[in-house]
């Protein structure tokens, strides 16, 4: 089992690693990915992937941060290119619902890290909100290049994510999946074929059904293991399985 997305640099997880470790690997997860948002996330993941061979990360800056870090593809590649745990890009991309940054700063930022992407070969692990015309039309823009394309904490709609599936996207099912009024995005997982899902936590947010309202960690992930393989009329080993395949091959 993996959790393809957390921030083990945010707190409680930060100061609580050794056990927050401890109770991942004891419900069987082999990876976790832990997301940079920001350059001084960074500065923790580089510690953290020294921490535990279980531990990878990913190197961008979140569109909320658009326009206080900036950041270039060069710089990008120049990070990643210098240690070998670091083996996503990310977590970049557009968000238009709290606009914390201007829609140019964050649409400017979202194309460094897709330049960065298709130079390096690497995923690309994409936070998409309020924003699915642009967020098409970008990726789209760069299409012929293959793109390495996560749709992190997926949510969007099913017509949307057709859309992605012809850019062979691949798609992390939240703790979101386990909540009451998450029907719509229930359907939209049921539709979406079993070899372009992952799963992930995005902790310490987002909690799953039964610790929804407590502070998430990737422990939890089995829940949203448990969920997904419901919705997909499946055994929970199988899915897990099949998502752990997916991740390896993804970042392969």
């Amino acid at each position: 089992m993996i959790d393809s997305h957390c921030h083990l640099d945010h707190e409680p997880l930060f100061d609580n690693l050794d056990a927050v470790l401890k109770r991942s690997k004891n419900v069987g997860i082999q990876k976790l990915l832990t997301i940079c948002t920001t350059f001084e996330s960074y500065e923790k993941i580089k510690q953290l992937v020294k921490k535990d061979k279980i531990i990878y990360g990913t190197y961008g800056i979140h569109p909320h941060e658009a326009k206080n870090d900036k950041i270039t593809s060069k710089k990008i590649i120049d990070e990643i290119s210098n240690n070998e745990k670091i083996i996503g890009i990310g977590e970049t991309g557009l968000d238009f619902y709290y606009n914390h940054s201007d829609k140019v700063d964050q649409i400017k930022s979202f194309e460094e890290h897709i330049k960065a992407a298709t130079k390096l070969n690497i995923p690309l692990i994409i936070h998409s909100r309020n924003a699915d015309n642009d967020m098409f039309d970008i990726l789209n823009n760069f299409k012929n290049l293959n793109l390495k394309i996560l749709m992190h904490c997926f949510t969007g709609s099913k017509n949307f994510a057709k859309k992605l599936l012809e850019l062979n996207a691949y798609f992390s099912a939240s703790g979101i999946i386990t909540f009451k009024n998450s029907i719509d995005l229930q359907e939209t997982f049921k539709f979406l074929p079993l070899e372009k899902l992952l799963i992930e936590t995005d902790s310490p947010y987002l909690a799953p059904v039964p610790n929804r309202g407590k502070k998430n960690e990737p422990s939890f992930v089995k829940y949203t293991a448990e969920k997904l393989a419901s919705i997909k009329d499946i055994t929970t080993e199988h899915l897990i399985k099949s998502t752990t395949t997916n991740f390896n091959n993804l970042f392969s």
